[in-house]
Formats: C-alpha cells, sequence, structure tokens
C-alpha cells in the first residue's frame, strides 16, 4: 500500500492558500481546559485577518450555549471563530426533537455518568434521570468528575445496561483528555468499553459524519478540499477530515505528545507508525501557531 507523505510546515499560515473554512478542533489545540494558548489565540486572529472562517467543532459534551462564556473566559472572544459545533449539542437536540428514528425509540428514563457540573445538560429535555440502572430506558454518558475515575467505576452498570440490552449514547467520542496536564478519561472510552462488550451506542461528534455534515452545509461548502481540519487526535480529528474528503493539519503536542514530540520536535518516523492503519494527516506541527 503506497502511504501518502505529511507536510511539515512552518505554521498554519503555510497551508492557508485556498482555503474556504478551517475546522478548529478547541482542547489540546487552542487551550488545555485551563488556559488558552497565545500562539493559538494569534493564528486565529490571522485567520480572521485573511478572512477564512473558523467552525470551533468541539466533542465537549455541552449545548454551545455554555462553552461560549466558558471559551470568553479563557481569552477566546467571540469575534474569533464564526460558528460553533459540539457533540453535546448534536446529542441534545436529538433528544429534544427525537426526529431520528434511533432516538425517537429512546424512552423517558435515563441513567446518566455524568460530573455534577454538567447536569444542567437535561433540562428542557423532558427526561427523568434515574438513581437505578435497573429503573432506566438508557444510558447517557457525559463524562466524569476527576482524574481518579477510571473504567473500572463503571463495570457493575455497563454489565446491568448490557443485560437489559439498553442503549448507550454518548455525548463526548473522545477517549481521553489532559486537564492542565493531567489525563481524565472521557465518555467515549466508556462508550468504547461498552461496544466492546456487545452493546448498543449511539454517538455523535467527531469523526462521525452528522456534525460535519451540519457545519459544511451553515457555510454552504460545496468543495471540502477547501476545508482544513485542525486537531491533536488522529481518530477523530485527522479521521473526520478525511471522511469529508477534507484536508487536515495535525497538531502532536496535544494527547499524543508523550508518544510524539522529542523537546517540542515531532518524532517522525513515529508519527509515520503510527498512521499506517488510520487516514494519515496532511500536514503535522508541533503547537498551533501561525
Amino acid at each position: 500500500m503506497s502511504l501518502s507523505s505529511i507536510s511539515y510546515p512552518a505554521g498554519l499560515g503555510a497551508t492557508s492558500d485556498g482555503l474556504a473554512l478551517v475546522i478548529m478542533d478547541l482542547w489540546g489545540c487552542v487551550h488545555d481546559g485551563i488556559t488558552a494558548y497565545p500562539a493559538a489565540l494569534d493564528a486565529l486572529a490571522q485567520l480572521k485577518a485573511s478572512k477564512i472562517p473558523v467552525a470551533l467543532v468541539s466533542n465537549a459534551p455541552r449545548r454551545t450555549e455554555v462553552l461560549k462564556p466558558r471559551l470568553r473566559q479563557l481569552g477566546i472572544a467571540d469575534d474569533l471563530y464564526a460558528g460553533i459545533y459540539t457533540s453535546g449539542e448534536m446529542i441534545w437536540q436529538h433528544l429534544a426533537t427525537r426526529s431520528d428514528p434511533a432516538y425517537a425509540a429512546l424512552g423517558r428514563k435515563v441513567y446518566a455518568i455524568v460530573a455534577d457540573h454538567d447536569r444542567p445538560f437535561f433540562d428542557g429535555l423532558g427526561l427523568t434521570v434515574t438513581e437505578t440502572i435497573g429503573e432506566a430506558d438508557f444510558v447517557l454518558a457525559i463524562g466524569v468528575a476527576d482524574e481518579f475515575v477510571t473504567l473500572r467505576n463503571f463495570e457493575s452498570v455497563l454489565a446491568t445496561a448490557l443485560a437489559r440490552k439498553l442503549p448507550l449514547l454518548c455525548a463526548n467520542p473522545d477517549l481521553v483528555v489532559h486537564r492542565g496536564g493531567i489525563a481524565e478519561i472521557c465518555a467515549g472510552a466508556i462508550a468504547e468499553e461498552y461496544a466492546r462488550m456487545g452493546g448498543q451506542v449511539l454517538i455523535e461528534g467527531k469523526p462521525y459524519p452528522g456534525i460535519y455534515k451540519k457545519v459544511i452545509a451553515d457555510f454552504g461548502i460545496t468543495d471540502t478540499k477547501t476545508v482544513l481540519g485542525v486537531g491533536d487526535a488522529l481518530r477523530t480529528d485527522v479521521a473526520g477530515a478525511a471522511g469529508i474528503g477534507a484536508r487536515s493539519l495535525f497538531l502532536a503536542g496535544g494527547i499524543h505528545q508523550a508518544d510524539l514530540l522529542r523537546e517540542k520536535t515531532i518524532d517522525r518516523a513515529v508519527l509515520d507508525h503510527l498512521t499506517l492503519q488510520v487516514p494519515r494527516p496532511t500536514y503535522a506541527l508541533p503547537y498551533l501557531a501561525w
């Protein structure tokens, strides 16, 4: 099999010719959950000056109305992007409208895997959040409280859900996130384990096509080769961009940093190896910078 070569530009600006839209990941690219990266903010400002719109597309398990104020707190101003899309918003809309048959078939009692600060997610959905898995019609995995929670915490819940043949909805396809440099599991790790056990999983966000179709339609894109997907995850950001025929810029300093960075330089041999069986990025940088 012939493998495409990965280009290593000096910065995002070197990839900007002919771009009609940038689909930008957030966590690990623009911020680390605590602090925004100055070079990334400059890159967003340069895209704005170049009149290239940016769609922030995140696997955050939250509604966009919740995420926007948080971005402002991090110093990511509203005028640095033209649209914002989250996996959490996709799940919320599906549960609210029930227009998709898979979601229409769900009951109204949900067992939630959720941190306390994310419980407002259920507002307006008309759901009853049950205290035990035995009462639930389905499971919704939103996220965990902190880095001390592991998959072992959910062994009993998932086993009971599987025995009852309950579908599990996942509001964040990511497997892990680094909050200020500390790793914690995401809802995607729980969904992956449930699927491995044989359970039914409904999932939204990157790399799945639903969220990309919405972005492309909203921005009126007719040629996806004029789109650049930027992100730090091979299995979501790079694969998602490849899935719509877009170019991709992979940032090695995010979730793959331990494998790929050697004194802030990408180990190209390791990146070649990591991308033998998955879509290869068009470009790669250590961190987002113009």
